[in-house]
């Protein structure tokens, strides 16, 4: 199997036949049930932000769905790497390339939020110059989540 990889803008591609594709093989990518967070409209109204990995033999092995915001502020909703491709670089990738679309954009810091046991998501951003701040109940009562933020390069 070839580890080669491309990036592909979500807007130049089908987004009802992409989220069907990686809601499919959801358990690949996810350790925790995130079907809820594939709403259509992060493919279709902010599929121009988004990016999908794909390797050469066809499969979807990560993607990044995000935007940026009236304020500028960029935003990640979902980072993914499919499991068996984990620890190769990809999840940077991905977010280099959002950041070269939001800074296109005008966007001058980026924002990522992670539940507090998500170690990989924490190390990547953090790794990427990410503080980190607690958010209490942002996911409701009881459910804290962790605030990532960073400036981006211009």
């Amino acid at each position: 199997m070839s580890r080669e990889v491309t990036l592909v803008g979500l807007a130049e591609l089908s987004a009802g036949v992409v989220r069907a594709r990686l809601l499919a093989e959801h358990d690949r990518f996810w350790d925790v049930d995130t079907r809820s967070l594939h709403d259509p409209v992060w493919f279709d109204q902010f599929g121009g932000f988004g990016v999908l990995a794909r390797s050469c033999d066809g499969l979807d092995v990560g993607y990044l769905l995000g935007t940026v915001s009236a304020d500028r502020l960029a935003y990640v909703h979902l980072l993914t790497v499919r499991d068996d491709r984990r620890r190769t670089g990809l999840g940077r990738r991905l977010v280099r390339r959002f950041d070269a679309i939001a800074i296109s954009t005008g966007a001058r810091v980026v924002q990522a939020v992670a539940r507090p046991e998500d170690a990989a998501t924490i190390g990547l951003h953090t790794a990427l110059g990410a503080t980190v701040h607690l958010a209490p109940d942002r996911a409701g009562p009881g459910q804290d989540r962790l605030v990532l933020t960073r400036s981006l390069q211009r």
